[in-house]
């Protein structure tokens, strides 16, 4: 082996090393490095041929550190398996779940819209949108119900609270930077946040509110695409 690819090899189990014990402290100690929380957001045309002189029609992408996503990957491998088992937990939430997609939601919906046509009852269907929905996040609503419906405490809610506090941001486009903002609601929007790899994703199964019927004869179905 030459002396330059064992340099690089060195190089990069050095770097697994510190990445290992980083990750080690931060989940110990409950909390997340605060020279990670910063993200650089892009501004993302939604579709081809949009006006490009309207904020209106850009989503905001934020790219963080590749420390920052190992570490989100980590939690939430372990955070995944206690909220997807909990009671709690809402069964009809098709996004960013293996195995679920827009598909399946519709296959269930229509499903049920075809079973109470042959029962000879009235199906309603509601569709709600939420607009912003990772940038309208409250922090504390959050944490909250992390502890009271999801049973999240000590060091896992300790971490989860320090990787939401004290985010900042800042908009770059070509060699343009704006001045960093500090985010008081939201959590970062990747540009792969359908995959399963982060808190922000949680984020999105907790979103989804269940539904208590005020009529004690029917009970409303909720189907969660969040």
């Amino acid at each position: 082996m030459r002396c330059d690819a064992m340099r690089r090899v060195a190089s990069t189990w050095q770097a697994d090393i510190l990445k290992t014990i980083l990750a080690n402290v931060s989940l110990q100690t409950g909390r997340f490095p605060a020279r990670f929380k910063s993200a650089q957001v892009l501004p993302l045309l939604k579709k081809t041929g949009l006006d490009r002189s309207s904020p209106a029609n850009y989503r905001p992408i934020s790219n963080l550190s590749t420390v920052s996503k190992v570490l989100e990957r980590l939690v939430l491998a372990r955070l995944r398996p206690h909220l997807t088992n909990s009671a709690n937990f809402s069964k009809r939430q098709s996004a960013y779940r293996q195995g679920h997609s827009t598909e399946t939601a519709l296959v269930d919906v229509f499903e049920s819209v075809y079973t109470d046509a042959d029962n000879k009852e009235v199906t309603v269907l509601i569709g709600l949108d939420l607009s912003a929905a990772f940038d309208t996040v409250c922090h504390s609503t959050l944490t909250q119900r992390l502890q009271t419906e999801f049973g999240v405490s000590g060091t896992a809610i300790s971490w989860i609270q320090s990787y939401l506090h004290g985010r900042t941001q800042y908009v770059k486009m070509g060699l343009h930077r704006s001045s960093e903002a500090t985010l008081e609601v939201g959590v970062p929007k990747t540009r792969y946040s359908d995959r399963c790899c982060s808190p922000s994703t949680a984020v999105r199964w907790l979103t989804s509110s269940r539904l208590k019927a005020s009529d004690t004869t029917s009970t409303p179905t909720t189907h969660s695409f969040t």
